[in-house]
């Protein structure tokens, strides 16, 4: 119906409801009132007839969509209606000198009575049968708070959803066996599964945007146990930035379920350091190093270098940034590999960098273990090619993207990212550059992470291969890992190696069985098989080794380690002879001299 049409009924409409709610209230108290004999009536009629068009255009009651009619919609009616009858009194005492009170409270109640009816009745019979027609998913709302409210009222607003709120559940007994939109609240999380098969639950929407990692855990654990989807709300603050709606609910991710709140950063000292300067990033078209242009790009630096070996990924991230109309930065893709020393040093000469975040490294524990020369090329002469460049051209800042396989490393890829930190330690000894790493867990959904592997696996049927049931890995997300470096290099005061309190470690089998869960599939369906510990990898990684920790965070879940001594002699002869190594013995050494194991390596070429 058009809007015109529409108009013109409610116009009608109302004028029938306001001239039979007079007409009803006079006939009340005059049962053998002939209208056309009694003038009063008359004027009365008139007066509510204009004064209610008046008001109900004033509170535009014929321009709100009735079938989603709620108590706001209400207040209008009693308003517009209340205003319509002091009208109608203040003509009548002008007129006659006297105002029919009883004959208006009549009128008064009828209107409202006939008015509100007359919308309200259209949305009850759209929730009731239009609604009904479609099959829809039984849906359990897990809170029974504001979030929970908001959900349910915008899947009854939304004739479109195939979700159909039944039932919410809320850990606050206060709440239990009450009603919320006529919905009940039947218990709290301990009893999930059982309101799912009571129920005959389809669908779950977790509903507290402020749960915490510790309860969302917790919560999609027994969500878990059932065989309804699972589905999150989105957060409040998305919700009025106007990112997301209400009702786009989304699934549950693995990082949802990390258990620890993300860390927050000081806006101000980034800023400080960043905004209006010229900054590198190397390995800028990998996981981590593009995530940090993103964040960089925030701050507004002067000059933004983009640097990586790979085409398609500095493509890939240049135009992303490109595309977000970055108009104050200078945007600029290299292509260069970090080996060749001669094209770094030029870059940097040429662009003379305030800040450079070295994320460029092999980092892939298997492949390293079978290429150790490429390892050490990459992640040891790699660094100190970018990092001896700093120094000559005077970086303010340089950060080293780490690992936590550098510490007590078993493998070729953490003995060479420990290594890396020694060759920058060491400059930050004699330099007015500031020198500083930043040791990472496992980074969700980063190029070689399990995760996109268990994902493929699932999607082709299983099983999801783990390598020992004992293993265990700290996570954290690619936002988060790349915010840890700005802030790293936001705090550095030259020498330091960074490490985020990441909570507790995670099973890799618990991050397979919550990512089948996640999949819509049980454990049973997808299995689990496990195949053996790869070469290089540990049981346990640690963030800090015993003689490197500090008790105190320098900031909010951000520790400093100590710096431990060492002979860097040692380091200068691996880079000057590595390649004349066969490749077991290099692993020998990069691994003794990561463990400050003595190995005289002059003897050993």
């Amino acid at each position: 119906m058009t809007y015109h049409k529409r108009l013109s009924l409610l116009i009608v409409l109302d004028s029938i409801i306001v001239l039979s709610a007079i007409y009803l209230s006079y006939l009340t108290l005059h049962p053998y009132l002939v209208v056309l004999q009694y003038p009063k009536l008359i004027l009365s009629s008139i007066a509510l007839l204009v004064s209610h068009h008046l008001f109900a255009s004033l509170y535009r009651l014929y321009n709100k969509a009735w079938e989603y009619a709620s108590v706001s919609e209400l207040t209008a009616i009693v308003k517009a209606v209340t205003y319509s009858i002091i009208t109608t009194a203040i003509i009548q005492f002008l007129y006659n000198g006297d105002i029919y009170f009883r004959a208006l409270m009549i009128t008064w109640m009828l209107h409202i009575i006939f008015i509100g009816g007359s919308r309200f009745s259209w949305r009850v019979y759209r929730d009731r049968y239009i609604h009904t027609n479609r099959i829809k998913k039984r849906t359990l709302i897990i809170g029974a708070g504001a979030g929970g409210h908001m959900a349910v009222r915008q899947l009854n607003k939304n004739a479109d959803t195939d979700l159909m709120p039944v039932a919410y559940i809320d850990d606050d007994p206060k709440k239990f066996r009450l009603q919320y939109f006529g919905i009940p609240v039947v218990g709290d999380s301990t009893t999930i599964k059982q309101a799912v098969e009571s129920y005959k639950i389809d669908n779950i929407i977790i509903a507290i945007p402020s749960l915490s990692k510790q309860d969302l855990k917790r919560i999609f654990d027994e969500c878990a146990k059932t065989a309804a989807k699972t589905q999150i709300m989105p957060m409040i603050e998305d919700i009025i930035s106007g990112k997301v709606s209400v009702n786009q609910f989304r699934d549950v991710q693995v990082e949802d379920l990390l258990g620890r709140e993300p860390v927050k950063l000081d806006i101000e000292s980034i800023s400080e350091y960043v905004t209006g300067k010229t900054i590198l990033v190397t390995g800028a078209g990998g996981s981590i190093g593009s995530e940090i242009c993103r964040q960089i790009s925030r701050f507004n630096p002067k000059k933004l270098l983009l640097l990586g070996h790979g085409e398609n990924s500095i493509y890939g991230i240049d135009m992303e940034l490109r595309g977000l109309k970055l108009e104050e930065i200078e945007i600029i893709p290299v292509i260069a590999d970090v080996q060749d020393r001669d094209r770094i040093f030029e870059i940097v000469e040429r662009h003379r960098p305030d800040v450079v975040y070295h994320a460029a490294a092999h980092k892939h524990v298997p492949l390293m273990e079978y290429n150790p020369k490429e390892a050490v090329k990459n992640n040891v002469i790699g660094t100190r090619n970018v990092a001896e460049a700093a120094d000559t051209f005077g970086v303010e800042t340089f950060v080293l993207v780490s690992s936590d396989k550098a510490v007590n490393p078993t493998n070729v890829m953490g003995s060479t990212k420990r290594i890396a930190e020694m060759v920058i330690q060491n400059l930050d000894k004699h330099s007015s550059t500031k020198y500083v790493a930043v040791r990472f867990g496992n980074v969700l959904g980063s190029r070689g992470s399990v995760i996109p592997l268990f994902k493929k696996q699932i999607q082709t049927g299983g099983p999801v291969t783990v390598t020992h049931p004992d293993m265990t890995r700290y996570f954290m997300t690619i936002p988060e890992a790349s915010r840890l470096v700005l802030q790293a290099g936001a705090l550095a005061r030259g020498g330091e190696v960074f490490v985020l309190d990441m909570g507790e470690p995670v099973k890799i089998v618990d991050l397979a069985k919550n990512l089948i869960q996640l999949s819509g599939y049980t454990i049973e369906e997808i299995g689990i098989k496990f195949a053996g510990i790869r070469p290089g990898e540990k049981m346990f990684e640690e963030l800090l080794g015993e003689n490197e920790v500090h008790q105190k965070p320098v900031f909010p879940k951000i520790f400093i380690g100590k710096t431990v001594e060492f002979n860097y002699s040692t380091v200068n002869h691996l880079i000057d002879s590595f390649l004349e190594m066969e490749p077991e013995r290099l692993k020998e050494i990069v691994l003794g001299m990561a463990n400050k194991k003595e190995i005289d390596l002059l003897n050993h070429v």
